[in-house]
């Protein structure tokens, strides 16, 4: 099998850079790199992308040591068929690592085509750091490393208004383009930079928020052979995805004329608000997804197809969604068949979604996906919701980090595991979960507060530990009613 490179593949075009991409994963690559390849495709846009890599750690030289380019697999079921649709992706022009090549990265602010500047760093990716210099090759953290980058730019064309780029972020947070923004802007204040770059990078830089919904299980390890079999060129960077795709972003008309998404049949909406986008995706598809991962596990399951289709576990995510679903301040019809929708795409049988790998960064997830229903849920009826409630007992019995003698696929910051690690060294549950509800750093408030919440976390986790999840959560739902 011949090499994937461009001299092979015979892509040799030479693409501009017009976007530079904060992030080298698996759904950007799937995501965003897709879109943008449709509009080069369909409509001519000549945009070619720069990726950097956002952390230390990552797979620049990968991409590098493919001319960037990788096969992109989207597999489903249309009509009751399965369909594959397989692309070559060719618009990642470089990739490049801040942490070993930081004047390469300086040198992308130069670009005389850059138009836009997409993100997807986790939900932990937009923060302000205080301890970030402007000096530091690179800054810490995702935004002060843009600032940085931003500045650059404002030197490097005189502050041209002309030269201001188009902020497009799809972290998982609420308004994640207001949040970067006002990130940047405590760095101009922090790093005192100058008035006139302030008022540039506030009013000839333009920030849209954005939703984002695609599933993407990433590289098929497990059918790599298949998947291979099914290409001329050995390829190390393949990524499964499913064919749905949704990309909702705040602009207007100037922002539709920049991405000309209307000529194509992409589902890409530019939208005055995305907010109910935003909070039926995010409960129902995400928050579905995350509540799922520490029963699941827990359980036994690998997948999420095998999750869904559980004797036990398929009927606990129904009843996860349908308590999420009663929280939802929208039309009851449409979220119905959203959640309709999303359970056949969890059911995907080309879809092999690693729970292992979902469960990274769990607890940030489960407070901003899960947690505003189950409070939703109890603010509503005054009781809490069963199978959310004991979705959070499994995550507290998760991140104690092993399960009957098992280790478990507990992926987090240091911190946060340390932490678990002294509540679960308490010993007595009560005061386990006292501890975990306690800390506003995993939370953003005191759960203690929340009234019979530690003591139902305390009933489940006893029922987990005495009588395992099905048993135990069979137990839970008779005693907590």
């Amino acid at each position: 099998m011949k090499k994937l490179n461009r001299e092979n593949t015979g892509t040799t075009e030479k693409l501009p850079v017009k976007v530079i991409q904060f992030g080298e994963g698996n759904f950007l690559r799937a995501f965003v790199d897709y879109a943008f390849q449709r509009l080069n495709n369909e409509v001519d846009f000549n945009a070619g992308i720069a990726m950097v890599q956002p952390l230390a750690g990552g797979m620049v030289n990968m991409i590098n040591d493919q001319d960037g380019l990788y096969t992109l697999f989207m597999n489903g079921i249309k009509k009751g068929e399965k369909i594959q649709d397989i692309q070559l992706i060719t618009n990642v022009v470089k990739g490049i690592n801040p942490y070993t090549d930081f004047a390469d990265y300086l040198a992308l602010a130069k670009e005389e085509e850059l138009q836009f500047i997409v993100s997807n760093t986790t939900e932990a990716g937009i923060e302000f750091v205080a301890t970030d210099t402007p000096d530091m090759q690179p800054p810490t953290s995702f935004p002060a490393k843009l600032t940085v980058l931003l500045h650059e730019r404002f030197k490097h064309f005189n502050g041209d208004a002309s030269k201001g780029v188009t902020i497009i972020p799809c972290e998982l947070i609420d308004y994640n383009s207001e949040a970067l923004k006002k990130c940047i802007l405590q760095y101009c204040e922090l790093w005192k930079l100058e008035d006139a770059f302030v008022k540039w990078v506030s009013d000839a830089c333009t920030y849209h928020s954005t939703l984002v919904d695609r599933i993407v299980p990433g590289y098929p390890r497990a059918e790599i052979e298949d998947y291979n079999s099914k290409l001329d060129y050995e390829d190390n960077l393949i990524v499964a995805a499913e064919p749905f795709f949704l990309w909702a972003i705040e602009g207007g008309e100037d922002l539709k004329a920049k991405l000309p998404f209307h000529k194509t049949d992409l589902n890409v909406k530019i939208v005055d608000d995305i907010r109910p986008f935003k909070m039926i995706k995010v409960r129902i598809l995400n928050g579905a997804h995350t509540a799922m991962v520490p029963v699941s596990l827990l359980f036994g399951n690998k997948l999420v197809m095998e999750t869904v289709n559980g004797d036990f576990t398929g009927p606990f995510v129904d009843n996860v969604i349908s308590e999420i679903s009663e929280t939802l301040p929208m039309d009851k019809n449409e979220i119905t068949a959203y959640a309709e929708e999303v359970m056949d795409r969890f059911k995907n049988p080309f879809i092999k979604h690693a729970l292992a790998d979902i469960a990274l960064n769990s607890i940030s997830k489960f407070k901003v996906r899960v947690l505003p229903s189950l409070l939703g849920y109890y603010n509503a009826k005054k009781e809490l919701p069963t199978s959310l409630t004991f979705s959070l007992a499994c995550l507290i019995q998760f991140y104690k980090g092993t399960w009957n003698n098992e280790a478990l696929p507990v992926k987090d910051t240091p911190e946060l595991v340390e932490a678990f690690k002294k509540a679960w060294e308490i010993g007595d549950l009560d005061k386990v979960v006292t501890s975990v509800l306690a800390n506003t750093d995993f939370w953003g408030e005191d759960l203690n507060k929340v009234d019979g919440l530690s003591q139902a976390l305390v009933l489940a986790l006893n029922e987990i530990e005495t009588n395992g999840i099905e048993q135990g959560f069979i137990n839970f739902s008779e005693k907590n009613k």
